[in-house]
C-alpha cells in the first residue's frame, strides 16, 4: 500500500491509536514508576515508503522522536504536533552526541514517562548499535522493542539495480563494516575469507576506507578484474552510481567526487547494473518536488510525484476550514431543491456540501430538479460518488470556460446556488447575473493561511536541495511568499503553475513559471512536469 494515500492513511491511523492505546495502557499497568516505553525502529534507507508499516505506528505514537542522520526527516510529518524532536546525527568526522548520550537520552527521556521513538536509518541491530542502545536500556529497567527495518545492504542495491544474490551468479552474501580500519593490526574481518569467497561482499559506510579495502581484498588474492559498485544516497533524489573493478574504483570514485553516505558492493551480481537498473529510469528521478496545496488535498499529487519517480514534499501553504455548520450553508442545503444549477468548483465542496446535507438529515433526493456542473474531472468524480449525475463539466477549470460552456444550456432567470470557496474570484457570478441568472453564493469552505514553514523545508529551498515549487491557486502563491518573504530563495528553482490564473498571481510578485500546466488540473500540472524533465533529459 502506497504511504501517500490518504484515505488508507485516516484509516491506517485510527486503527494505530486504538492498538497502541491498549499497548500503552498494558506496559504501564502496575508500574509504580510510570516508567515510559522506548521503539527501537528502523527507519529505512531512505525513500519513505520503505518504513515499516509498524514503524509508522511507532512514529505516529510517540511523545518524543530521536532521529540520526539517515533517517528521512519526512518520516517526522507522520509524528503527533506536540511530539519532542532530538537530533542525534552523526557524520563520520562530527558527532551531535556519541553513542553514550544518545543512550542516556533515551533513558533519560523514558524515565520522564515518555513513549520515545528512536528513528535509525535501515535496521536497528545491521550495523546501527540498536544493541548496545537496547543494553542500556535493560540495564535502566526501561521497558522497549525493536522494530526491524529494511537494511540498505539489500534496498539499496536493489534501487540500483543490482541483486544482492542471483542464481546464475552467486547465492550467497556477506554484510561487513566499513568503519573498521582495513589495516589495524587486532582486525575482527577475516580478509582472508573474504578474499576467497565467491559470494557478494556489501561493505556499509567505507567509504573513508575505500582505498584499504580494494587493498586487502587484492593483496589476498581477489581478483582485480572483480566488477565493484559504490552507492550513494541510495533510494533518494540524490542516488549516485558509480562502478568499476577492484583495479579501477578508487580512481572511479575519485573522478565522480563520490562522498560518504554509500554502500560497496562486490562480486558479479554488480554486472546485472545494465539490465535491471529501474529507479533512475523513472522520469522524475532526482527530483524534490514541493507541493504547496493544503493538506488534506496534497496526498493525489504527492503519491503522483513519487511513482513517478521524484521525491515530494508536502508543505501546506493553506488549510481548509469546513463551513458545513454555519447557517447559511445549511440553509442553502436544505434549499437546495430549489435551484436549477448547483455548481461545484472543487472536491472540498462536494465534501463540505455533503456533510452539511447528512448532518441535516438529508440525503440527494432533498436536490430535486437541480441539474449539477462540475468543475473539473475529481470535482466529477467525488460527484458521481454520491450517485449523481453530473450535467456539464467544461473542457478548461476556469470561470471563463464554465461560462462558455453553461451558456446553451442555462435559460433566462433561472436559479443558481454556488456553494465554494470563500476567496473565490466574482468573475463567475458576476457574469452569470448579467445574463439573467439568480445566483445564490454560499460560502462551503474557507481557505487559511498556514502559520509558519517547518525549518527543514527553509533550508532545502536556501540549499537548493528542493528542485521544482508548484503552485496550484493564487492563494498558495501569496502564502507561499508570505511564508517565505523574499523572493530571491526561490532564485535556481524552478516554479510550475497550474494555470493562467495561478501565473498571474506569480507574476504581481515579480515571478515567472518555468512551467505551466495547459490542462488545469493537478494531473494536467504533473504531466506538465514530466514533459519538461523529459524534454531536458533527452
Amino acid at each position: 500500500m502506497n504511504v501517500w494515500d490518504g484515505r488508507w492513511l485516516a484509516s491506517f491511523w485510527q486503527k494505530a491509536r486504538v492498538r497502541f492505546s491498549k499497548r500503552s495502557e498494558m506496559n504501564n499497568e502496575g508500574d509504580a514508576m510510570n516508567k515510559g516505553y522506548v521503539y527501537l525502529v528502523g527507519a529505512g534507507p531512505g525513500d519513505i515508503g520503505l518504513i515499516t508499516v509498524k514503524g509508522l505506528e511507532c512514529i505516529q505514537r510517540a511523545d518524543v522522536i530521536v532521529y540520526d542522520r539517515l533517517a528521512n526527516p519526512r518520516l517526522l510529518s507522520y509524528a503527533r504536533p506536540d511530539a519532542k524532536y532530538i537530533y542525534v546525527g552523526k557524520t563520520p568526522d562530527n558527532h551531535t552526541l556519541k553513542q553514550e548520550e544518545i543512550n542516556e537520552v533515551l533513558v533519560e527521556e523514558a524515565l520522564q514517562g515518555q513513549v520515545v521513538t528512536r528513528l535509525k536509518g535501515g535496521d536497528p541491530y545491521v550495523f546501527g548499535r540498536g544493541g548496545e542502545e537496547g543494553e542500556r536500556l535493560r540495564e535502566a529497567d526501561v521497558p522497549f522493542e525493536v522494530v526491524p527495518g529494511i537494511t540498505s545492504a539489500i534496498a539499496v542495491p536493489s534501487y540500483a539495480g543490482i541483486p544482492v544474490t542471483h542464481r546464475h551468479l552467486t547465492s550467497t552474501f556477506t554484510v561487513i563494516t566499513g568503519h573498521e580500519d582495513p589495516l589495524k593490526a587486532s582486525s575482527q574481518i577475516n580478509w582472508q575469507r573474504l578474499a576467497e569467497d565467491p559470494g557478494t561482499l556489501i561493505f556499509l559506510m567505507g567509504v573513508g576506507h575505500l582505498a584499504q579495502i580494494v587493498a586487502q581484498l587484492v593483496d589476498h588474492g581477489k581478483s582485480a578484474a572483480t566488477p565493484i559498485a559504490l552507492i550513494r544516497w541510495g533510494t533518494r533524489p540524490e542516488q549516485q552510481v558509480v562502478v568499476g573493478t577492484l583495479a579501477t574504483i578508487v580512481e572511479d570514485v575519485a573522478r565522480a567526487g563520490l562522498t560518504s553516505p554509500a554502500i560497496i558492493i562486490v562480486g558479479e551480481v554488480v554486472t546485472m547494473r545494465d539490465t535491471l537498473s529501474w529507479f533512475e529510469q523513472k522520469p522524475l528521478f532526482g527530483h524534490r518536488i514541493l507541493v504547496t496545496r493544503a493538506r488534506e488535498q496534497a496526498s493525489v499529487f504527492s503519491r503522483m510525484i513519487e511513482e513517478a519517480g521524484g521525491e515530494a514534499w508536502e508543505a501546506p501553504t493553506i488549510a481548509i476550514d469546513s463551513a458545513a455548520e454555519t447557517p447559511e450553508l445549511r440553509d442553502a442545503v436544505a434549499k437546495a431543491g430549489n435551484y436549477d444549477w448547483i455548481i461545484f468548483t472543487s472536491v472540498n465542496g462536494v465534501q463540505v456540501f455533503f456533510d452539511a446535507m447528512r448532518e441535516s438529515g438529508l440525503d440527494i433526493r432533498s436536490l430535486g430538479k437541480a441539474k449539477i456542473c462540475a468543475i473539473g474531472p475529481k470535482t466529477k468524480e467525488a460527484l458521481e460518488a454520491k450517485g449523481l449525475i453530473v450535467a456539464a463539466m467544461p473542457e478548461k477549470f476556469v470561470a471563463e470556460s464554465v461560462l462558455e460552456c453553461l451558456k446553451p444550456l442555462l435559460n433566462f432567470g433561472e436559479k443558481i446556488l454556488l456553494p465554494r470557496s470563500d476567496l473565490a474570484r466574482t468573475l463567475l457570478v458576476d457574469t452569470l447575473r448579467d445574463l439573467g441568472m439568480k445566483v445564490d453564493e454560499v460560502v462551503a469552505y474557507r481557505t487559511k493561511k498556514v502559520d509558519r514553514f517547518n525549518d527543514e523545508i527553509l533550508e532545502k529551498l536556501r540549499d537548493k536541495s528542493i528542485h521544482i515549487v508548484t503552485f496550484t491557486s493564487s492563494s498558495t502563491v501569496k502564502n507561499f511568499m508570505e511564508l517565505v518573504g523574499d523572493k530571491e530563495i526561490l532564485e535556481g528553482i524552478r516554479l510550475a503553475s497550474i494555470g493562467p490564473v495561478t501565473t498571474k498571481t506569480l507574476a504581481e510578485f515579480g515571478l515567472a513559471p518555468d512551467i505551466e500546466a495547459t490542462d488545469y488540473t493537478i494531473k494536467g500540472l504533473f504531466n506538465a512536469i514530466v514533459e519538461t524533465v523529459n524534454k531536458e533529459d533527452a
